[in-house]
């Protein structure tokens, strides 16, 4: 089947869009991916048996993207580059990842009727909330969070099939749109078996921290991401840790209000700002750590998606330490792979990193119970089989 990807960014780097597309090519499908560029990128390029299409871009396209529902002038340029894709490809079925260019989409695909593949990475209209540009002027009062989450309904609706990340966030929709239970599939974000079986270690990263007690954060680091509750911590814990180190692999822009806290409360040779690191990294961190953290705050994204890192975490046996955000929470404590903390609560935290560090044992058998999981249960491999089963169920 000849299988249409729309994704309205760059690409690469997405590793969501990137898993499903090499498993569907392996499954024998063929699949075009439409994207975005903004520099001299190549047009046509074939990665991992992906046949990807770059359509040229700018800034005026970006920032209407941001103002997708409340103006349609975006929905129309992409509109037309959508339909020039799709003659050129002769694709049989569409896969649109996620909502924001859901509407040009549908649009021409008025055109085509080709059935269409809703893939929600994210609780977009819940996301937004947390943008700090929609907290103030202009944003506050242009674009609306609340239409947003009409047309995810809209869209939903219309699909054939809708891809999700948790069980919690398919049980979430099947409860606000009953007409769409039967068309929920679960796909969520886990790792592939190459991130913990074929990699190259960084000696250089791993004996950097062999002295230190490491807490490790990889990923964005905005501030709804907690880790103001992990900076705070280290005040009390550095007493009882003398060699603790907080290592953060990841950035944002909300980073300089991380960097005042650690000045302010003079934790500077307890806390390593990183920055954004390849992923070919992110091995060698792991490796490095003895406890690591997801402690986002809760909200109704957070609730309703797992982190992606928590599954790199576990593939190394690593024990976690996660907020009580609901999705987390419930692998975590199912599997029995870290303990889990009130969200924003910084003693509550700062008590399980306690016990984490004084009882290796505990350690050892959360991290064990997590490579157990990522193992059996929990690797791309085993999670994107649904995935093939959709296109599979959707050619014949």
């Amino acid at each position: 089947m000849n299988i249409g990807m729309i994704l309205d960014a760059p690409f690469p780097p997405d590793p969501r869009v990137e898993n499903e597309a090499i498993s569907l090519v392996k499954a024998g499908h063929n699949v075009f991916l439409f994207c975005l560029k903004y520099s001299d990128e190549k047009s046509t390029e074939v990665i991992n048996g992906i046949k990807v299409k770059r359509y040229n871009s700018n800034k005026l396209e970006y920032k209407l993207s941001a103002l997708a529902y409340t103006f349609s002038l975006y929905h129309f340029l992409m509109g037309k580059k959508i339909h020039q894709f799709i003659k050129d490809t002769k694709i049989e079925a569409l896969h649109i990842h996620d909502i924001r260019i859901a509407e040009a989409v549908f649009n021409v695909n008025k055109h085509f009727n080709l059935p269409v593949i809703l893939d929600l990475h994210d609780n977009m209209p819940e996301v937004m909330k947390l943008y700090p540009h929609l907290q103030k002027f202009p944003g506050k009062y242009i674009i609306s969070p609340e239409k947003w989450k009409k047309k995810e309904k809209e869209f939903i609706e219309k699909a054939n099939k809708v891809i999700s990340v948790s069980p919690e966030f398919l049980e979430d929709l099947a409860k606000r749109i009953h007409t769409s239970k039967n068309k929920l599939v679960l796909v969520p974000n886990t790792i592939r078996q190459s991130f913990y079986k074929d990699y190259t270690v960084d000696k250089l990263i791993v004996d950097k921290y062999k002295k230190n007690f490491v807490i490790l954060y990889l990923g964005d680091t905005h501030l709804r991401r907690g880790l103001q509750t992990a900076i705070e911590s280290l005040s009390f814990l550095k007493e009882i840790i003398p060699n603790i180190k907080l290592v953060i692999v990841g950035k944002n822009t909300t980073d300089v209000v991380l960097k005042e806290q650690v000045a302010n409360l003079k934790l500077e040779k307890f806390v390593d700002f990183e920055g954004w690191q390849n992923v070919s990294l992110f091995q060698s961190y792991i490796l490095a750590s003895n406890i690591c953290i997801s402690p986002l705050h809760r909200n109704a994204q957070h609730d309703l998606a797992y982190a992606n890192k928590i599954f790199q975490y576990m593939s190394f046996s690593k024990p976690l330490l996660v907020s009580n955000a609901i999705a987390q929470k419930k692998i975590v404590e199912k599997n029995k792979a870290g303990l889990v903390h009130k969200d924003r609560d910084v003693n509550d935290f700062s008590d399980k990193i306690i016990k984490l560090y004084k009882d290796k044992d505990l350690r050892n058998e959360l991290g064990k119970n997590g490579k157990r999981l990522i193992d059996e249960e929990f690797s791309w491999e085993q999670t994107s089989k649904k995935l093939i089963s959709l296109y599979d169920n959707l050619q014949s």
